[in-house]
């Protein structure tokens, strides 16, 4: 009997511990895929233009979502525009913690043009939060950064713990 009992509880060890699938990982692989070839064709076309470089101009570079409630997920679309001279690659963009997750604009934008980024917050913490993304380009400096923030009130019942989780510098 104890040894069917042992016997059971570890294939439920093993089972909850094999099956987890971070997100942000999973969206990271997406977006690498997705962007190798919109590079490869951008690359030939910034060698026929030598010293010109893309700058990526933010709308605005921080949103901040105010007070919102432990768990509840919330989005915000940053939308930015190319004042440069050659096409605006992104190849990567990673929240600093895995609880916000990006999305952008896979092709080349030209110059001129906009595109857009989706940053996905699910909530997690307590108190103020600010959250930075950094999206990896082929800017002159090879990387910006936007920021979100917000007020994390605890569930009910919940003690806020009174120290702020700032996760970004």
């Amino acid at each position: 009997m104890k040894k069917s009992i042992f016997i059971v509880a570890l294939a439920a060890v093993f089972t909850f511990t094999s099956c987890k699938e971070n997100a942000a990982d999973k969206v990271n692989e997406e977006n690498v895929e997705q962007t190798s070839q919109a590079a490869a064709n951008a690359a030939s076309k910034s060698e026929e233009a030598p010293g010109k470089y893309p700058v990526m101009t933010f709308d605005k570079t921080e949103h901040d979502f105010g007070r919102i409630a432990q768990g509840t997920n919330v989005e915000h679309l940053f939308t930015f525009t190319n004042t440069g001279e050659a096409p605006l690659i992104i190849s990567d963009a990673k929240g600093s913690c895995g609880c916000t997750v990006p999305t952008f604009t896979k092709e080349p934008v030209a110059p001129g043009d906009t595109g857009e980024m989706l940053v996905k917050f699910n909530g997690s913490g307590q108190n103020q939060r600010t959250i930075s993304v950094n999206v990896s380009t082929n800017t002159q400096k090879g990387t910006e950064r936007v920021s979100i923030k917000a007020f994390v009130e605890p569930k009910d019942g919940a003690k806020a713990s009174g120290l702020s989780t700032n996760t970004s510098k």
